[in-house]
């Protein structure tokens, strides 16, 4: 297939595909730019699809995207008389039409950041009409350059800027019609009248949208927007597959089983860390057409009866799981578990912190019922009682017999002797991990990592793993020192030796909020 692309002048669309690989490595990515003008062209689409949510530091994509402002805007803003020495002369391409990514949110923050960075100082009294001006100048841009807008998140506080926000997107329909296909929820209002504002104005974009296919609720949206999916102009009943609940109180909501009921393409649900999940429970199981609920975060527990209901109708669906096994309740915490074993097959992210000591074989008993599936494992064994130490070097035996022979993914957070982890990377000698990402509190000596030996020992000698994190903490009193892996650059160089990168504890590290992007 491959070979064919080239000999038919395909070559372009190969390269492309291979870049695509790197989409949120930046360093690589601006490498990749250096190679010739065809990668060039190929690679910066993708360094500007999202600038907003890079964390690189450099916020000097505002002052090249201040450029493109037409004549009106560019003479309001010398009003300012601050940014001449500023603005970029003259640009290789059109940046602004790249933005394939817009979290309102993260606007206002960035553009704070780069007068920070070139040490502009405002009266106080201009900051805020300032930033204002040019969050607004900004989204007037990409409406005017007519971009293909992928995701639009309104993720803020209610506030005058969100307001214009709302306001301008729908004095220009085409940037919504056909273009935005997810669309994330999370706007705090401060009285009703803004609450009935904000509702009509979010109701008419997704009445607008022709192609939302994927929508999140979060916070206190859902009272806002649970008319929108049930309303007669709303276009999400034929293109709508996925559904994301993020803290949701659904207690007085009502009518969710009337909205599935019309969704004739939903294909994923997902709750995350939501509330009062036991009235909503009795609303699905009213539903005559299957609910395909993929994740399921507890942070409140359902009740037992609640939680048999809800997997009897979506257990068979469920592929993504988490749950704080904390509740002091032994004989809650094993029917909990029996309940997942049971119902749940299919399961391909599972994270658990817990004190598993009192259900440790129904946790060995989990992983084995879904590791055929299981690529993503994430699992706490940090939090126990000091007398409870004794059973840990058992849990790690048997967890390093119990694990898939290949993991995409696997995290550790641990509380252990140096030594013990010998126990669990010589019990899992014939398993090979993508990535790697072990945290370990409770280290006598905060300047190096103690549990390294062994890892060079059993994994990097191996090269059992692609990708690897380690972070140790020490606990004093209330002093908290840390050393991370990804900062001892001789180890960084010779783990490279041995084709292992080495990457800093908080990048790698997929928490749950990280992993609701991977989301489709």
């Amino acid at each position: 297939m491959s070979c064919s692309k080239i000999f038919s002048g395909d070559l372009p669309e190969l390269i492309y595909e291979i870049i695509e690989y790197f989409q949120n490595d930046y360093s690589t990515l601006h490498s990749c730019i250096l190679v010739n003008k065809l990668w060039c062209r190929l690679a910066i689409p993708l360094l500007w699809e999202n600038p907003f949510s890079i964390t690189t530091g450099n916020y000097n994509f505002i002052e090249i995207y201040l450029h493109y402002l037409n004549d009106d805007l560019k003479t309001k803003l010398n009003e300012y008389k601050i940014i001449d020495s500023l603005l970029t002369s003259n640009t290789l391409f059109n940046y602004p039409s790249f933005i394939r990514y817009l979290n309102t949110s993260k606007i206002n923050p960035s553009i704070e950041m780069w007068l920070r960075a070139n040490d502009v100082n405002l009266n106080m009294d201009l900051v805020f009409e300032f930033i204002n001006f040019i969050n607004m100048s900004l989204i007037k841009l990409f409406i005017e350059n007519e971009v293909n807008l992928h995701t639009l998140e309104l993720e803020t506080y209610y506030n005058t800027c969100i307001d214009n926000i709302l306001e301008i997107i729908l004095q220009n329909p085409n940037f919504i019609s056909n273009n935005i296909r997810n669309l994330k929820l999370s706007i705090t209002s401060s009285s009703d009248s803004d609450n009935t504002l904000i509702k009509n104005r979010v109701t008419q974009i997704i009445n607008s949208n022709q192609n939302l296919k994927k929508i999140l609720f979060e916070l206190n949206t859902l009272p806002l927007y649970q008319s929108l999916l049930l309303s007669k102009e709303s276009n999400c009943s034929n293109t709508l597959n996925t559904i994301i609940f993020r803290n949701i109180d659904f207690k007085r909501i009502n009518n969710l089983d009337k909205i599935f009921e019309q969704l004739n393409v939903l294909e994923s649900v997902h709750i995350i860390f939501c509330y009062s999940l036991d009235i909503f429970v009795q609303q699905i199981i009213k539903l005559t057409k299957p609910f395909k609920l993929k994740s399921l975060f507890l942070l409140m527990r359902l009740q037992i009866e609640s939680l048999q209901l809800l997997l009897q109708k979506s257990g068979n669906y469920l592929e993504n799981f988490g749950d704080c096994l904390n509740y002091n309740d032994l004989s809650s915490d094993q029917q909990f578990l029996q309940l997942i074993i049971n119902y749940c097959k299919n399961i391909r992210f599972l994270n658990l912190h817990s004190r598993i000591n009192n259900i440790t074989s129904l946790i060995f008993s989990l992983i084995e019922n879904i590791k055929q599936n299981l690529n993503y494992l994430s699992i706490d064994l940090s939090n126990y009682e000091d007398n409870e130490y004794s059973n840990i070097k058992s849990i790690l035996q048997n967890l390093g017999q119990t694990l898939p022979s290949k993991l995409e993914y696997l995290s550790l957070v641990l509380r252990i002797k140096v030594n013990d982890i010998e126990i669990l990377l010589k019990n899992s000698q014939d398993n090979f991990f993508n990535t790697l990402v072990i945290k370990n509190t409770n280290q006598e000596d905060d300047n190096y990592i103690d549990i390294l030996p062994y890892i060079k020992e059993y994994v990097m000698k191996k090269k059992r793993v692609k990708y690897l994190a380690i972070k140790n903490t020490l606990i004093r009193g209330c002093v908290r020192r840390k050393v991370d892996l990804f900062d001892l650059k001789d180890e960084v160089k010779e783990f490279k030796l041995h084709n292992i990168k080495v990457l800093s504890y908080n990048k790698l590290s997929i928490g749950i909020y990280r992993f609701l992007n991977t989301i489709d």
